[in-house]
């Protein structure tokens, strides 16, 4: 999957790249350090938002993820 490629809701995906924070996925944000996800974490697309950011569930919340830090998640 390029970058041109959208996910679609209810896709897993993983995290390739950790950003330097994370911004919950919530009606009021807030800033969560890189270290609450983990490289290679699979999460569940919840929806997008304008920016090409993704609401993405990890295992400990929800987060909204620039798509540059997405891959799909391996198939097993």
């Amino acid at each position: 999957m390029d970058n041109d490629m959208a996910f679609k809701t209810g896709d897993r995906v993983r995290l390739i790249t950790l950003p330097p924070y994370f911004k919950t996925a919530e009606p009021i944000p807030m800033l969560r350090p890189p270290n609450v996800v983990q490289l290679d974490e699979e999460g569940v697309v919840m929806g997008r938002d304008p920016g090409d950011f993704w609401r993405v569930r990890f295992s400990r919340g929800a987060y909204l993820v620039d798509r540059k830090y997405l891959g799909p998640a391996e198939k097993v």
